[in-house]
């Protein structure tokens, strides 16, 4: 997949996409991360890239021409346009998964008080929220959009179901984890975790599952029973059980 990137930050991006998975993604050629600084393409002799707002308002705003010049520059047309913005339609995993599906995106990093309207419509963006709340520019909402989409391409991840068999993507909350020593500081791993009996370990994975949906997120573990998942006997046992407990 190919990720071009317009902001006037390009250098908050390289720790994120140079790092761990995501370098790992583009050494091997699975993900081509372009980052474009906006300011390269304003034809003001101080590289001005925003202006005061008609209408009066705090905050500047993004200029056309320069965002423009660089959408045209990295030829933008006819590709998925995305700009990260705080009245956008929330991430979640169907649009997550709906954009690991294009094999290019373009993401505009707003700055400021936004951007002129005019490069929304003109450019047909899609608006996309990471949160109700508002950060000092699209940055780093770009930054999360990016890496949760990649984790999605195929061989990104070294195994095939890591992508799916996490909080969320599974329909509920990830179980508690553990890893060596068995015990510290009296405090022991779960005995269930180190019996050997993988039966047992999956029912008590999502039995945690169940219940740590069930308290922090109750909205997916509704979700979750709306849907009419497949369970076994033993999982249909489990899942009664909290729900009596939790009526």
């Amino acid at each position: 997949m190919k990720i071009d990137v317009l902001t006037l930050f390009p250098e908050m991006f390289t720790a994120v996409t140079d790092s761990s998975i995501l370098g790992k993604a583009g050494e091997k050629g699975l993900l081509d991360i372009r980052l474009t600084n906006i300011r390269d393409y304003s034809t003001d002799k101080h590289h001005k890239a925003d202006d005061y707002p008609f209408g009066g308002g705090a905050g500047m705003v993004m200029l056309a021409d320069p965002v423009f010049r660089t959408m045209e520059a990295i030829g933008a047309s006819g590709k998925k346009t995305i700009y990260m913005s705080p009245r956008g339609k929330m991430l979640d995993q169907n649009m997550i998964r709906n954009l690991a599906g294009e094999k290019e995106l373009v993401i505009l990093c707003g700055h400021y008080e936004g951007v002129d309207q005019r490069i929304l419509d003109y450019w047909n963006m899609e608006e996309i929220s990471i949160g109700d709340y508002v950060l000092t520019g699209g940055e780093l909402p770009a930054m999360v959009l990016i890496d949760s989409v990649a984790r999605m391409i195929p061989e990104v991840l070294k195994s095939s179901h890591a992508a799916l068999d996490e909080s969320i993507y599974s329909g509920l909350l990830e179980y508690p984890q553990y890893t060596k020593p068995r015990e510290y500081r009296d405090l022991p791993v779960p005995e269930v975790l180190v019996s050997g009996d993988h039966k047992k370990i999956h029912l008590w994975k999502f039995e945690q599952s169940l219940l740590l949906t069930k308290e922090r997120r109750p909205d997916l573990f509704d979700q979750f029973i709306e849907g009419k998942p497949q369970l076994s006997k033993e999982e249909k046992k489990i899942l009664e059980k909290i729900l009596e407990l939790h009526t």
